[in-house]
């Protein structure tokens, strides 16, 4: 099988799941992940360089796979996100019509598509069904990369519509762990808040908005666990949520990293910036009924895994 951004944060934990389960993975990237992945794989994958934005490349990566996953995005914070819609929309959509069109030109039997909450609108129900997907406009501050997803979505649809494609699609709710993006400007909210905490020593702590805004976090290795089972158990192009039942506030997510941190900390919450969306909660029970998946990583658990991978390699943690 074939993995479409096998080399990022995502897409490494999804590969070295693939390999315990026995398959032979080919891994698309277009620049290099992180060196504790390459190490674990050693050369138990085939690496294909290629660049998504080439329909040949696309060709290369999935001739003769059975299965493509398609997790290849781009997508950073609120500030970026706000700054860059239609970048991250064109950076999201082109890759994708081309790997899926490959995929389609050379017979692939299965698709994964690999979708986002941020689909999902400002106001919406909580926990969040899917059956919400494409109720009013996403989130505004996730508007390029929402509304990206959705076309993803939709496309899937149509290539099982027409071309009779096995069509999976997976919608993760936040993702946090090892290998995330570190990077000031693109970092999401987990790895930013450990980077101020833990390695600028920032105090006081100024976050975003009022610390009532609430997300559901999910481990990287459930979500790419999660991916597995939604491809090969429910290839039915009906989207399926992914995510933990806890819905956690922001102000609750920076305390519990300045517990693992042990300092005393002022931490401060800035309300005239933007939060995002108000709530973000996950409605697990189509994921539990139709894949039989749950997530097994508590918070705590996840974000003490996290902060002790960001320790050991420090400056060396890189956007993948």
């Amino acid at each position: 099988m074939a993995v479409a951004g096998g080399a990022g944060f995502i897409g490494s934990f999804l590969v070295e799941q693939l390999l315990e389960a026995g398959a032979r993975v080919t891994l698309g990237q277009r620049r290099p992940g992180a060196q504790d992945f390459y190490d674990a794989v050693g050369d138990r994958v085939r690496i294909v360089e290629c660049d998504l934005e080439q329909i040949g490349d696309c060709r290369r990566l999935v001739e003769g796979q059975q299965i493509v996953m398609y997790l290849a995005a781009s997508v950073a914070g609120i500030a970026y996100n706000m700054k860059h819609p239609a970048s991250i929309f064109q950076d999201n959509v082109r890759p994708f019509l081309n790997t899926i069109e490959a995929a389609r030109d050379v017979e692939t039997e299965r698709f994964l598509v690999t979708s986002s909450a941020c689909v999902y609108p400002r106001f919406c129900t909580i926990p969040t069904p899917e059956s919400e997907g494409f109720v009013d406009l996403p989130e505004p501050t996730n508007l390029g990369y929402g509304v990206a997803k959705r076309v993803e979505e939709l496309v899937g649809g149509m290539y099982a519509e027409e071309f009779g494609m096995s069509v999976a699609i997976a919608r993760p709710y936040n993702a946090y762990g090892p290998r995330d993006d570190f990077e000031p400007e693109t970092s999401h909210v987990v790895p930013a808040l450990i980077r101020r905490i833990f390695q600028e020593n920032e105090n006081p702590l100024v976050v975003w908005g009022s610390g009532r805004q609430t997300r559901s976090f999910l481990y990287v290795t459930d979500f790419a666990r999660g991916l597995m089972e939604v491809t090969e158990r429910y290839a039915e192009a009906d989207p399926v949520n992914l995510g933990a039942d806890e819905e956690t506030t922001i102000g609750d997510l920076v305390n519990r990293l300045v517990a693992i941190h042990g300092g005393d900390i002022d931490v401060q919450f800035d309300e005239s910036k933007p939060e995002g969306q108000p709530r973000r909660a996950c409605d697990t029970t189509k994921a539990a009924e139709k894949v039989g998946f749950r997530a097994t990583v508590s918070l705590d658990d996840g974000l003490q895994q996290t902060v002790e991978w960001f320790l050991r390699h420090g400056r060396q943690a890189r956007r993948s």
